[in-house]
């Protein structure tokens, strides 16, 4: 039993993140915040390449997601680093050639089991074939695809709270402790 504590890890990967991920690492936020786990659970985001590292988030997704009084001015996209397959809890994808990309790029079956896409989280769409949970990139649309963006998160996250919540309850009943995280 190991006396160190440690926050739950999540991370939400798109291609560039700059749109579907932030809007993911930050809905995720606001909702476990809401759940009274923001001291126990940490949500960032990473892209799958470095094409955008360094950039701020789309402005569309920016104006979304302050639609619903979220900031996002202190977003800087990052490039996924192979790291985080081991200090991250669950590693979610946004759409399939993310959740491919993960899957072929993990080093261990320990971290293969921490990948999931993010809307496998849906009910509306649990269980259907990945093609269907995939969430396309809305940066080659307009707004109403950051929309669509948003909603498709959006429902997914529930299911992430609860989850969270049940694999907490599992570490602390091993032993394993959760520590709050300023």
């Amino acid at each position: 039993m190991s006396s160190v504590s440690s926050p739950y890890r999540i991370i939400a990967v798109c291609t560039g993140n700059i749109c579907r991920s932030p809007m993911a690492e930050l809905m995720l936020a606001e909702a476990f915040a809401a759940a009274g786990l923001a001291g126990a659970v940490a949500v960032d985001s990473a892209g799958t390449t470095a094409y955008e590292a360094g950039r701020p988030i789309d402005p569309r997704a920016a104006r979304k997601l302050a639609a619903h009084q979220l900031t996002s001015n202190l977003h800087v996209a990052r490039e996924w680093r192979p790291e985080w397959f081991r200090d991250r809890n669950l590693i979610l994808a946004l759409d399939v050639d993310h959740y491919g990309w993960l899957r072929a790029s993990a080093p261990d079956g320990e971290a293969l089991a921490r990948i999931r896409i993010l809307r496998s989280f849906d009910p509306a769409v649990a269980g259907r074939d990945l093609l269907d949970q995939g969430i396309e990139d809305p940066w080659y649309g307009g707004h109403a695809d950051f929309e669509v963006t948003w909603d498709l998160i959006k429902a997914a996250v529930p299911g992430i709270v609860e989850y969270v919540r049940q694999e907490m309850r599992q570490r602390s009943g091993s032993g394993q402790q959760v520590r709050s995280i300023s």
